[in-house]
């Protein structure tokens, strides 16, 4: 309803209150002790809320109390032993809390108790011993996401009328015992992954002939999967993902009708997909996720007749030949991972055929296509126009594509993610693109695409990263490239880019990494540019830059690579670098720059590779931080250097410092000033004493000036 604020302790008064159901709200604070007085209550439900502090010990007052759920909420610390007291109790739901501990045993004396759950909480330890031998109703038990421990034996033998017993995502470890799975006949969920279970699956797991879910994933199992499990004929998941099973896939798992989800991703399954029995057609298969083996073959054409297919996964693997087009058949698919494989495009040489992308313009659902890294060898088609408004990302990069880039493709409104990069596309990126509002991230790099940036993806304005590097664009930035206020990686190196670097790029507030490298952009950085207290990257070598390195590069505190190198820029290497704390990487190499190297330098913690060479740098090489460990190599070429022999250079006492030889240049003018007026005021003594002699006319001129030179 919506409710806010603490619950009244005054609550404690309602005596002949039975239920009390509070759920979903926003009520906070603790849940008041008084509740132990209300000793008719036989429902309490304060779930979804925001309540605070412990489990108050006192509820095990409330002796007729039969269903208990204080699930998520933000409760902390252990469970009350107390609880165990409630001898009527047959629901309580303690899940998704912050509760420590051990789990009390004496919970397991209720013998009402036909509910327990605890899962997603804190709780440590090992699982009581026959946990079952009084609780003998005990039908859910839920302990997935603690930090339970511990081997499982015989915790389990006394219950036979459990059906769900969820144990996923803690520490247990050890094998799968032949008497736990035997005991427990009348289970049909069992989900135990995310421990660090070993061993094999014990082939008595075919003998749970009601087991619906079983979900393994992510521990250590080995061995091949049992060949028997088609006789679980209720089975709708197979969950056995992230493990090191070996073999084949079992020759008969398609067919069991009642299968919805098939995850065995990352493991070493090998051979090829087997077939279903002739009439069999896996009508209720979903998902089928089969990515990270070592399967191969051909892409199985009966796929087409699994009509409820939503999401397949056979990436990373070693499958061969044409992409089927009877996929287009889904109806309902949504997402399709084919990367990494060895399939190919099946590209009709007179382009009447459809395609197998002019083919899933049918799969009206289609949200995710990720061809990548497969040998297609085909041409975007413009029917690709024709995908559906929900389709959001298509991923095709290193698939050799060649042709251009579909102008239709600016249609698709729901794209938020193109990666076509490591291809052979060609032409100009679309002005189309300038439509896709929603896209947040275009990688485009590593082809061969022409033209200028086009300023209709300026107004883009969820773009997030940008990636048009090692191309064939000319032409100049767009000044308009400030509207992607969120962009936050913007590469356009290696390309033919020119003219000056946009002011207002220094408005990308957001940007981390900024790469116009291997370009022909010159001018220079502005002293007054924008800090930007994000970016951790920033590449603008091999360019013809020219002036000053601005001293406010030294206030971008997150910056941690930076390269100048290959440029011209002069002046002094500026003192603030040294402010860059998390600096890994500074390359000035094959500039102008001269003056000192900075003793700032040295105070930088993390810096690992340092390039100055090629400039005209003088005086003495800092010795102390990280300068202990760079070489000569990154001091070369500079002939006026001193220090450590070992940089490469000559020790400083043989040659002037860069201030020794300033303040010698100074003092060399002042001694030729005195020379100077010293040989003037000979001269004029001499006129003066031949005009004493023959009375010889002196300038006027020099007459007046005789009074400043006394002086």
């Amino acid at each position: 309803m919506g409710l806010q604020g603490t619950i009244s302790p005054h609550i404690g008064n309602l005596s002949f209150l039975v239920s009390l159901h509070l759920s979903n709200n926003s009520f906070f604070g603790f849940i008041p002790h008084e509740i132990s007085r209300l000793h008719r209550l036989r429902i309490l439900i304060l779930e979804v809320n925001q309540l605070e502090g412990s489990i108050p010990p006192s509820i095990h007052s409330c002796q007729k109390l039969r269903k208990v759920s204080f699930d998520s909420n933000r409760l902390i610390g252990a469970i009350p032993s107390s609880l165990g007291n409630l001898s009527t109790l047959e629901f309580l739901n303690l899940q998704r809390n912050s509760l420590t501990g051990p789990l009390p045993s004496i919970i397991f004396n209720i013998s009402s108790l036909n509910k327990f759950g605890v899962a997603g909480n804190l709780i440590s330890g090992d699982l009581p011993n026959d946990l079952c031998s009084r609780c003998l109703n005990l039908r859910g038990l839920y302990l997935s996401d603690n930090k339970f421990s511990g081997q499982l034996h015989s915790q389990f033998n006394n219950c036979g009328e459990l059906v769900i017993l969820s144990l996923s995502y803690n520490k247990f470890h050890g094998s799968i015992s032949k008497a736990l799975i035997g005991s427990l006949q009348k289970l049909e969920t069992l989900p135990l992954g995310g421990n660090n279970f070993t061993g094999i699956i014990p082939p008595t797991i075919c003998n749970l002939s009601r087991l619906q879910v079983f979900a393994i994933e992510q521990n250590h199992i080995q061995g091949s999967i049992p060949s028997d499990l088609w006789q679980l004929q209720k089975l709708y998941a197979l969950v056995l993902g992230g493990n090191n099973f070996e073999g084949a896939v079992p020759q008969k798992v398609f067919n069991l009708t009642s299968l919805q989800i098939v995850s065995l991703w990352t493991n070493s399954l090998s051979g090829y997909l087997p077939s279903p029995d002739m009439g069999q057609s896996c009508p209720n298969l979903e998902e089928l996720l089969l990515g990270d083996n070592k399967l191969s073959g051909h892409i199985p054409s009966y796929l087409s007749n699994c009509s409820k297919l939503i999401s397949v996964d056979f990436s990373s693997n070693l499958f061969t030949g044409t992409i089927p087009k009877s996929l287009g058949n889904l109806k309902h698919l949504q997402q399709l991972f084919l990367s990494r494989n060895q399939l190919i495009g099946g590209e009709a040489k007179d382009h009447k055929q459809p395609d197998f992308i002019s083919s899933l313009s049918n799969c009206r659902s289609l949200r995710f296509l990720d061809v990548s890294h497969n040998p297609l060898d085909i041409t975007i088609p413009d029917s690709i126009q024709n995908f559906s408004a929900s389709f959001q990302s298509f991923l095709a990069y290193n698939c050799q594509i060649r042709g251009h880039i579909p102008m239709g493709m600016g249609f698709l409104i729901g794209l938020n993610l193109i990666v076509l990069d490591d291809n052979n596309l060609t032409g100009n990126i679309p002005f189309t693109f300038g439509g896709l509002e929603r896209l947040q991230r275009l990688y485009l790099h590593d082809n061969k695409i022409e033209g200028l940036i086009p300023e209709e993806i300026c107004p883009l304005r969820n773009l997030g990263e940008l990636d048009l590097s090692n191309n064939r664009i000319s032409g100049i930035i767009p000044n308009c490239i400030s509207n992607l206020s969120l962009l936050q990686t913007l590469c356009l190196s290696t390309n033919r880019l020119e003219s000056s670097i946009p002011l207002n790029i220094w408005g990308l507030k957001n940007l981390l990494f900024l790469d116009l490298s291997l370009n022909s952009l010159g001018g220079h950085l502005p002293l007054n540019m924008t800090k930007l207290e994000t970016l951790e990257g920033l590449d603008f070598s091999s360019n013809e830059i020219t002036g000053e390195i601005p001293s406010i590069i030294g206030a971008f505190e997150s910056l941690s690579y930076l390269n100048f190198s290959n440029n011209s820029f002069q002046e002094d290497i500026p003192q603030s670098l040294g402010n860059l704390k998390g600096l890994d990487i500074l390359d000035l190499s094959y500039n102008n720059l001269s003056g000192e190297i900075p003793k700032s330098l040295e105070a930088l913690p993390y810096l690992k590779y340092l390039n100055l060479s090629f400039n005209k740098l003088v005086g003495e090489i800092p010795s102390g931080g990280h300068f202990v460990n760079f070489t000569a190599e990154s001091f070369s070429g500079n002939t006026a250097l001193c220090g450590n022999p070992i940089f490469g250079v000559p020790p400083c006492r043989t040659i002037p410092t860069y201030k020794q030889s300033k303040m010698k240049g100074i003092l060399l003018k002042c001694i030729l000033l005195v020379i100077a007026s010293i040989i003037i005021f000979v001269m004029l003594v001499y006129l003066l004493r031949r005009h004493r002699k023959s009375n010889m006319e002196i300038p006027t001129s020099i007459l007046d000036a005789l009074p400043t030179l006394e002086h």
